[in-house]
């Protein structure tokens, strides 16, 4: 294992966040607490509580995700996209490291990004509500486990665009709209019973409602389920970066 070499490009893509740190801290942070108060101010003031946690508390665990899964996409796919755009990744893949090397230092530290993110604004978000985290140890799980899958999936998505337009195709039409329709500010129980069997289709949902697990220790699919789920598609992206180093797509031509 070449760790200098792994650490020479994590450092490098921590530096580079910090001296961006408005744009990629300050500005998701904002973003969040306006949804906050926005959503709990004027949809709060209609539902008291669900499933007996206070509509406000119910919100956090969504937005966190929300944060969560846009910003490590986001990261990773701006990480390995520039060394493409600028030529600079011909010099990594002929440098005497390995490719899991690689992909442990991109997306190592896209992850590390935004499971500082995430801490922030469950920081901030305990200013305006009584937060309670009933299991703290399954919460981090599904921190980390949701922060590397998705940093994975901006890998990919980094290396198979070429040009900035397609970096922001896949979070901002896809990430997104699945965030909002998999629970993040409703619990799935509350829409009727063909909406309910349509939104168990969304991968979504079952990150969204494991993460609430952690907290409040209610869910609106099984807990198993939920760890099967974010299991499976860590599984499936680590195949396809496998994948894209053995047949060198977009990375040799």
């Amino acid at each position: 294992m070449n760790f200098h070499g792994v650490w020479a490009i994590y450092r490098f893509e921590m530096a580079r966040w910090a001296r961006t740190l408005f744009q990629s801290l300050v500005s998701p942070v904002i973003s969040t607490t306006l949804y906050f108060v926005v959503f709990g101010s004027a949809i709060g003031s209609r539902i008291s509580s669900v499933e007996g946690v206070s509509y406000g508390a119910f919100l956090v665990p969504g937005l966190l995700m929300l944060s969560l899964l846009t910003q490590s996409v986001s990261n990773a796919a701006f990480g390995i996209y520039f060394p493409k755009f600028v030529g600079t990744i011909y010099e990594i893949l002929s440098a005497p490291i390995s490719f899991i090397e690689v992909v442990m230092a991109y997306v190592g530290a896209a992850a590390s990004k935004s499971i500082v993110l995430g801490l922030i604004i469950l920081a901030t978000a305990s200013l305006f509500v009584p937060l309670r985290i009933a299991h703290p140890f399954a919460m981090i799980l599904f921190l980390v486990l949701t922060a590397v899958s998705f940093s994975l999936l901006g890998f990919i998505i980094g290396i198979w665009a070429d040009n900035f337009e397609k970096l922001q195709i896949v979070p901002l039409l896809v990430i997104t709209p699945l965030v909002f329709l998999g629970g993040s500010f409703y619990s799935v129980s509350m829409l009727p019973a063909f909406w309910q069997k349509v939104t168990l289709l969304n991968p979504v949902l079952y990150l969204i409602s494991g993460f609430r697990w952690s907290f409040y220790e209610i869910s609106d699919v099984p807990i198993g389920v939920s760890i099967a789920m974010i299991s499976l598609f860590l599984a499936a992206c680590l195949a396809i970066v496998w994948w894209i180093f053995k047949t060198g797509y977009r990375l040799k031509s």
